[in-house]
């Protein structure tokens, strides 16, 4: 059976508080487990840290953290550290973000992320085990480096996210897990056949790495408004975060569409790249609308083979009272 998760809101919360009464009322509808992102706001530990002081079953996990702000030791104590304050309902999602916000706002060359994001996977990974680290790679070259408490119990499982077919594949080779987003359902299906390469070449079985599916998703008594919301939110990464997410959607078979939508946003033309996105794109890519063609909507990308975990997100546009109506609108038990 599928998980069902929430995603905590990328876009700017009015405190520390409201993140965790939502995680709160995520436990109290029997979601598997609240995942945070960390862009430019508040600290993913620290959060993370709050909410597990006031949730008991609940899972949590960062969505990811990237791997550029904190040295792979760090991050290694950090997911030890959650792992025990959350009594081992901790899972590690890692990636390396993008070139706006690591070369801009952390002030660090954005290199060669497939093989930072390797890196860091594997010195992670050898952190949590408990063992003395040595290594020698492109990035890193650490000696001697060990928990001083012992490793975690039990080690908290570390996932990548990734979008394009080389960052997918590594995923598979050295992650626990694949974070997915911004895919539509055909190109989640095409990504699968580079995870299964990724897991087999390191002697894996595929299905023992798992697919978690980060989806946009509005539901409200509104349904236009709900549609508006996620169509904004697609639009405002695809135009205004790089390159990353347009490129990825033109892998997808939308090569025309995706610069169309790009250069439009970029030109300051933004209610014109936003209506770029027709509803069968949206409908493909996210899941917008009335509580009850939501439902329909999810329960859609829940069935596709290979999907372990559906994240339900939230468009950067909505406010917490939308937040709240969505979550309960698609509670594992609605």
């Amino acid at each position: 059976m599928t998980a069902r998760d929430v995603f905590l809101p990328v876009a700017a919360q009015p405190s520390v508080d409201a993140l965790v009464e939502q995680a709160e009322r995520g436990e109290e509808l029997g979601y598997d487990r609240a995942w945070l992102p960390e862009t430019w706001g508040r600290s993913v530990s620290v959060v993370l840290t709050s909410i597990a002081e006031h949730t008991d079953e609940i899972g949590i996990g960062t969505s990811i953290m990237p791997v550029y702000s904190r040295s792979p030791a760090l991050i290694g104590m950090t997911a030890a550290t959650l792992q025990e304050v959350s009594d081992g309902r901790f899972r590690l999602g890692l990636g390396p973000s993008g070139p706006i916000v690591i070369e801009n706002w952390h002030g660090v060359d954005f290199g060669n992320p497939l093989k930072r994001t390797r890196e860091t996977v594997d010195i992670v990974k050898r952190v949590l085990s408990g063992e003395a680290v040595e290594y020698d790679g492109e990035y890193f070259d650490l000696s001697g480096f060990r928990l001083r408490q012992g490793p975690p119990d039990p080690v908290p499982p570390v996932d990548a996210a990734a979008m394009g077919p080389k960052a997918v594949e590594l995923a598979g080779r050295f992650a626990d897990g694949w974070h997915a987003l911004m895919l539509t359902r055909d190109g989640l299906t095409e990504r699968f056949e580079d995870l299964s390469r990724g897991a087999e070449l390191a002697g894996k079985d595929p299905d023992d790495v798992r697919t978690t599916l980060s989806l946009t998703c509005c539901a409200l008594e509104d349904g236009e408004r709900a549609r508006d919301l996620v169509r904004q939110h697609l639009a405002f990464y695809l135009g205004g975060m790089g390159t990353y997410y347009r490129d990825n959607l033109a892998r997808q078979g939308h090569e025309e569409l995706a610069h169309s939508i790009y250069e439009a946003w970029n030109d300051g033309r933004r209610e014109e790249a936003t209506a770029m996105i027709d509803d069968d794109l949206l409908d493909a890519m996210a899941v917008g609308g009335t509580p009850e063609r939501a439902r329909d909507l999810l329960a859609e990308f829940e069935a596709i083979d290979g999907v372990d975990a559906v994240s339900v997100s939230f468009p950067r546009g909505a406010d917490v009272e939308g937040i709240l109506a969505t979550m309960e609108a698609l509670a594992p038990d609605a």
